[in-house]
């Protein structure tokens, strides 16, 4: 009913929406720097994530229980959802490309972080010990769990940025990430979050509806961020971060190649890949933008699976 509900929210709002935003000239930049065969979706109406992000929530309060568990979910999104929409107002409305600086966003990450720490650790009774998986053991952080959370949030919220670069990339993406998610929250007995993580799925598979290509909008930063801060949701509310590195495989692995990228060139001049993040690097070589998309989705499966045989295989996770 979750995924039903988010999905009709964003398949009803959309066709609403998307003259609106075209009608007020929300569109996209391209960067001079990206792909020479992105041009053509210059002008695209952005902002997308309002409606996406919009059937998450809704649809996440009307279906699951309103605990404290549920309500720091919707609170993750909802503080991305504001850092980016902030973020793509000021691009697209005051003409800065560059959105929020930095600084001013790290900011509003590490507030949120700071909140969800807080209920986590007072009213959810998560331990600072984190579950290895592979190596079958638990280790307690101290302190420095909570530092964890923090690059969780921050990580998890700039990876889905950064893999939001092709048509139907990131919304896909997530969309699988979350269904394997929601079976972690059912294994693991977090049967609200399971909820969530259905209007998750929901809302990104409404959304592939204007977004496959060739994508009718863009969900921004709107979007993007928001999408990460759910993701990161799931892996704290279930205590489960390192799980996060298999679900969450490709966007792991955009997020490396801009970071390696950024390393290999500042200290050898050099290049690793033909363009970061990753998926352009494949575009550059030759595959078209569908097939991008549909190895990543691949990719992207495969992690998920492989994440929830780790947690079914061990016997540490369920002590």
């Amino acid at each position: 009913m979750a995924a039903a509900i988010s999905a009709g929210i964003v398949l009803i709002i959309g066709p609403i929406l998307i003259p609106l935003l075209h009608k007020l000239k929300f569109g996209q930049s391209i960067r001079d720097e990206g792909p020479a065969s992105h041009k053509v979706k210059s002008g695209t109406p952005t902002m997308g994530g309002i409606f996406l992000i919009a059937g998450i929530i809704i649809s996440t309060l009307f279906c699951a229980e309103w605990t404290a568990e549920t309500l720091v979910a919707v609170f993750i999104v909802a503080g991305h959802f504001v850092l980016g929409f902030l973020d793509d107002y000021i691009k697209v409305v005051k003409k800065r490309n560059l959105g929020l600086k930095a600084k001013q966003k790290l900011l509003g990450q590490i507030i949120i972080a700071a909140v969800t720490i807080y209920i986590a650790t007072t009213h959810l009774g998560i331990e600072t010990t984190i579950w290895l998986p592979i190596f079958e053991r638990t280790v307690d952080l101290g302190i420095f769990y909570y530092v964890l959370v923090l690059l969780v949030i921050v990580g998890a919220s700039n990876a889905v940025n950064l893999t939001d670069g092709l048509d139907g990339l990131a919304s896909g993406c997530m969309a699988i990430a979350s269904s394997c998610y929601g079976v972690i929250c059912l294994i693991t007995g977090h049967y609200n979050l399971a909820i969530f993580c259905a209007a998750t799925v929901g809302a990104c598979i409404g959304f592939l509806r204007f977004n496959f290509h060739p994508a009718k909008i863009f969900m921004g930063d709107t979007g993007s961020l928001a999408l990460g801060g759910a993701f990161a949701a799931m892996g704290i509310l279930t205590h489960t971060e390192f799980l996060l590195v298999f679900v969450g495989i490709i966007f792991v692995c955009e997020a490396l190649s801009v970071i390696l990228q950024v390393i290999s060139y500042q200290t050898t001049g050099k290049r690793i890949f033909r363009m970061s993040p990753l998926h352009h690097h494949f575009e550059l070589g030759g595959w078209k933008e569908i097939k991008v998309v549909m190895v990543f989705w691949t990719v992207g499966l495969i992690g998920g699976i492989i994440g929830i045989i780790l947690l079914i295989g061990s016997s540490v996770a369920f002590a």
